[in-house]
């Protein structure tokens, strides 16, 4: 199975006892980075302001050894966190199909989804499910992302093309 390198771009604004990134690095799924600069150049940056969206087509530049790389910060300082790393990296930008949210914090909110659920989305959206699999298991609600998100990311996975995955968005999420 191809593994993909999980980075984190942190920036320290949430309470260190939920934040999903820190204890991903802990067990050794992610590097954590704390500006953009030492964030890796070739990949994805998961970005809500992204004209992009994720689809299994992005897997030729996984292949080749990108990156799927996250920004761990507030979703109420989210533009201006984002506005802070950009022109910082060379990353593309790329933003996910819509998914429900199984973190405690966000539970059932579209859209508003952890840095583990959201590097698990992009690798079952990649079709590497064993590896998504892995990165949101250690947690209480990861078996439960899947289960809520089941039917949208298999589609999402199947996909052909970005404008197919809007189309399936749209069934899930009218």
């Amino acid at each position: 199975m191809q593994s993909v390198p999980l980075h984190v771009i942190h920036l320290d604004q949430d309470d260190p006892k939920k934040c999903t990134s820190r204890k991903l690095h802990q067990i050794g799924l992610i590097n954590l980075h704390e500006t953009a600069t030492s964030a890796p150049r070739r990949g994805y940056l998961l970005d809500p302001r992204a004209k992009t969206v994720l689809a299994p087509e992005d897997g030729g530049l996984i292949s080749l050894g990108g990156s799927i790389v996250v920004l761990d910060c507030s979703w109420k300082h989210i533009e201006e966190s984002l506005d802070l790393i950009d022109g910082r990296t060379r990353l593309e930008g790329r933003i996910l199909p819509l998914l429900l949210a199984a973190n405690p914090v966000s539970w059932g909110k579209v859209g508003r989804l952890s840095s583990a659920e959201a590097l698990g989305a992009s690798l079952a959206i990649l079709g590497l499910w064993e590896q998504a699999r892995a990165v949101v298991e250690p947690f209480p609600f990861g078996n439960q992302f899947f289960d809520l998100n089941r039917e949208p990311l298999e589609a999402y996975s199947s996909a052909d093309s970005r404008t197919d995955i809007l189309d399936i968005q749209t069934e899930f999420f009218n």
